[in-house]
C-alpha cells in the first residue's frame, strides 16, 4: 500500500493540514528535498524541520494555516508598501508573509549579510539553506561567542548593511541571531520592514535595544545612541 502524505512526513500534530501536505508533495517532487526529518522546532507560527536533500540537508519552514496569529502579522505587513491592498484574510496574510521571508532574505542575501540562502516557497511552506554542520547552529543566546566584542561589531555591521539595503530586521534579538564559525547569521526575517513603513524607525530602534541589552549583559560596551549614528550613517554613504 501506498505512504499517506501523513506517514511520508511524519505529522505532527495541527502542523499538517490538507493543504500543506499537498504542498510539501509538490515541493518535494520538484525535487527541493526528499524526505523530512525530526523538528528543529515547533511554535506557535511556524514549525520548522529539517529535510534531507540528496547528501545535504534544507531547512523547511511551515507557517501555521489555523493556529498562528495572522492578525498579529497583519499588523505588521500591512504597514509594508509591498503589501499595501493586502486584504485582511486569514490565508492570504499568511501566504503573503512567508513570500515576504523569501524576500526579505533574497534582499539580505544581495547586501552580502549573512542569512539563509532562500531556495524556494509556496504558500505557507519556505525551503531554504541549513546552517549548521550535522546540527543547526546554535543561537547566540545559547552558544556566547569567543570574542564577544568582535561579534557585536559584525552584528552592527549587518545591522548597517540591511539599513543600507532598505530594511530593518524588526525582531532582531539574541534569538534570532545564529552563531556559526563564531560569525553571526541573522534569521527569522519576516517581519523585516522596508524603511518606507510607518514603524520602520520603532522597528530599528527596537533591535538596537535588544542588541545592546544582549551585548552590554556579556561584557561589551553598546551604547544605543552611538549604535544608531552608526547604522543611520549608511543612507549617506
Amino acid at each position: 500500500m501506498a505512504q499517506t502524505a501523513k506517514e511520508k512526513f511524519k505529522t505532527y500534530k495541527d502542523v499538517f493540514d490538507m493543504h500543506t501536505e499537498r504542498n510539501l508533495f509538490k515541493l518535494s517532487g520538484q525535487g527541493h528535498f526528499d524526505r523530512l526529518e525530526g523538528p528543529v522546532s515547533i511554535g506557535k507560527e511556524a514549525n520548522i524541520f529539517t529535510a534531507i536533500k540528496g547528501d545535504r540537508c534544507v531547512i523547511v519552514k511551515i507557517y501555521r494555516l489555523e493556529t498562528c496569529d495572522f492578525n498579529r502579522m497583519y499588523d505588521y505587513i500591512k504597514m509594508d508598501p509591498r503589501y499595501s491592498g493586502l486584504k485582511k484574510k486569514r490565508r492570504k496574510i499568511i501566504f503573503s508573509w512567508c513570500q515576504r521571508e523569501f524576500r526579505n532574505l533574497m534582499k539580505a542575501r544581495q547586501a552580502k549579510i549573512k542569512v539563509p540562502m532562500p531556495i524556494t516557497f509556496r504558500d505557507n511552506l519556505l525551503v531554504m539553506e541549513f546552517i549548521g554542520e550535522s546540527e543547526v547552529a546554535p543561537k547566540v543566546k545559547d552558544k556566547i561567542p569567543k570574542n564577544p566584542s568582535k561579534f557585536y561589531k559584525d552584528v552592527l555591521e549587518d545591522m548597517k548593511k540591511l539599513h543600507k539595503a532598505g530594511l530593518v530586521h524588526g525582531d532582531l534579538s539574541e534569538f534570532n541571531i545564529l552563531n556559526y564559525k563564531e560569525k553571526p547569521c541573522f534569521i527569522d526575517m519576516s517581519q523585516a520592514s522596508p524603511l518606507e513603513s510607518a514603524n520602520a524607525e520603532d522597528l530599528l530602534d527596537r533591535d538596537i535595544k535588544n542588541i545592546a541589552r544582549f551585548f552590554s549583559k556579556i561584557g561589551v560596551k553598546a551604547d544605543k545612541d552611538e549604535m544608531k549614528k552608526y547604522i543611520l550613517k549608511s543612507r549617506k554613504s
